[in-house]
């Protein structure tokens, strides 16, 4: 029987699947860039004028993209960390004296 892995894509020797947000990043810069560039030939039927605002469009688009997305994750990631910290804290202290003393503070 013969198994096929799927091939993935890997940039400077790192698989762009396991990047947070590239792949969303990507879709969003082309299409947006598609899109725009698409709608300026029609405004203006230039093609020179209309290919450089595409692709404008399309960089543009997925670096906004790539920082905004970038950021939520990484917030998201902070908070776990923090959660799972915490979580660790509570198991640590539980049913110790200082558990009933953070129960005394926080109430």
């Amino acid at each position: 029987s013969h198994t096929t892995t799927p091939q993935s894509f890997h940039i400077f020797g790192r698989d762009v699947s396991q990047i947070p947000c590239f792949r969303n990043s990507f879709l969003y810069g082309i299409s947006g860039g598609i899109g725009i560039g698409v709608l300026t030939f029609l405004g203006t039927s230039r093609t020179h004028l209309s290919t450089h605002v595409g692709f404008g469009s399309f960089f543009c688009g997925t670096i906004a993209y790539w920082m905004t997305c970038r950021y939520q994750w990484s917030s998201r990631r902070f908070e776990q960390q923090q959660l799972r910290e915490a979580m660790r804290k509570q198991a640590l202290y539980e049913g110790t004296s200082v558990e009933r003393e953070l129960d005394l503070k926080s109430a």
